[in-house]
C-alpha cells in the first residue's frame, strides 16, 4: 500500500508522524492476519493520512473521518479530534462515564478504526463497495467492526468497548432502535451523529452474538452461512436468514 499524506501543513504532518508510523507497522501485522485467516487476496492501493477536517470536508462529506473509497483508505490519525467526535455522539446525554471513557478513547481504540478499513478488503464479504446492494451491510460493518476489536484488543478493552455500545444501544433505541439491521445506513448521513453510529453498535453486537453464542466462536463458520445465504439467491433477507432479529431481542433485554 502507498501512503500518502494529505495535510495542510508539514507542521500538521510531524504532529501525527510517529504514530503513522505505528500504526503503518501494525497495519502490516494485521494484513497478515487478514491473509491467512479471512482471505484478504488484495490490498488497497493507498492509505490518506489527512486532518479531519479535509476527511470529512474535502475528500468526503461524510463527518466521520475514516472511510474506504474503493480501493483507497482515508483516514485522520489526530487522536483528539476522534476523542471529540465521540464525545458528540452523545448528543448531549448524560452519561459522564461514557464520556470519561472517550475522553480517554485510547490509540488501540483508534488503531481498530483503521483496522475495520482494511478488513472491508476481505474477499469473504461478497459484495463490492460500488454495488447497489443493502440488504447485507449490517454483516459486513459489523464484522469490520467485530473482527479488529475481537483480535486486536486486550480481553479488558474488548469487554470496555463493548458495554459501552451495548449502554448506547440501549439510551438510543427509543429513538433509532424501530429499523431493522436490513436498514443499515438508512438514516445515516442525514441525520445527527448518534443516528449513523447507532446502525455500528448494533451491527457489531448482532455479529459479537452471532459468532459467540450462535457459533461457538467459530467465525468461519458465521462466514459459510453468510455465503450460502448469498449462494442461495439471497431469498429472504439476511436479518431473518439468521434470525438477527430476535436475537437483538435479547440482548435488549439484557
Amino acid at each position: 500500500m502507498k501512503h500518502i499524506f494529505a495535510f495542510e501543513s508539514i507542521e500538521e504532518y510531524k504532529k501525527h508522524e510517529s504514530l503513522i508510523q505505528r500504526f503503518s507497522d501494525r497495519l502490516n501485522e494485521y494484513q497478515e492476519i487478514l491473509e491467512e485467516n479471512f482471505a484478504l487476496t488484495e490490498a488497497p492501493k493507498a492509505i490518506v493520512w489527512t486532518s479531519a477536517e479535509l476527511a470529512t470536508s474535502i475528500f468526503s462529506e461524510i463527518p466521520i473521518p475514516a472511510f474506504t473509497n474503493k480501493d483507497t483508505i482515508y483516514i485522520t490519525p489526530d487522536l483528539t479530534a476522534w476523542r471529540k467526535l465521540m464525545i458528540e455522539q452523545l448528543d448531549g446525554k448524560d452519561l459522564p462515564h461514557i464520556q470519561h471513557f472517550y475522553e480517554n478513547f485510547s490509540e488501540n481504540l483508534l488503531f481498530t478504526i483503521l483496522a475495520h478499513e482494511l478488513t472491508h478488503h476481505s474477499d469473504l464479504f461478497v459484495d463490492e463497495f460500488d454495488e447497489e446492494r443493502h440488504d447485507s451491510i449490517w454483516f459486513e460493518e459489523g464484522m469490520c467492526e467485530y473482527l479488529p476489536k475481537k483480535l486486536l484488543l486486550s480481553e479488558s478493552e474488548f469487554n470496555g468497548i463493548t458495554a459501552v455500545e451495548t449502554e448506547l444501544v440501549e439510551v438510543f433505541t427509543e429513538e433509532y432502535g424501530l429499523r431493522s439491521l436490513d436498514e443499515f445506513g438508512s438514516a445515516s448521513y442525514k441525520g445527527s451523529l448518534s443516528s449513523i453510529m447507532f446502525d455500528y453498535w448494533r451491527s457489531f453486537l448482532a455479529i459479537k452474538f452471532l459468532v459467540e453464542e450462535r457459533y461457538q466462536n467459530d467465525v468461519r463458520l458465521v462466514f459459510e452461512d453468510y455465503r450460502k445465504w448469498h449462494d442461495g439467491g439471497r431469498k429472504t433477507s439476511l436479518s431473518s436468514y439468521f434470525n438477527i432479529e430476535q436475537m437483538m431481542e435479547k440482548i435488549d433485554a439484557r
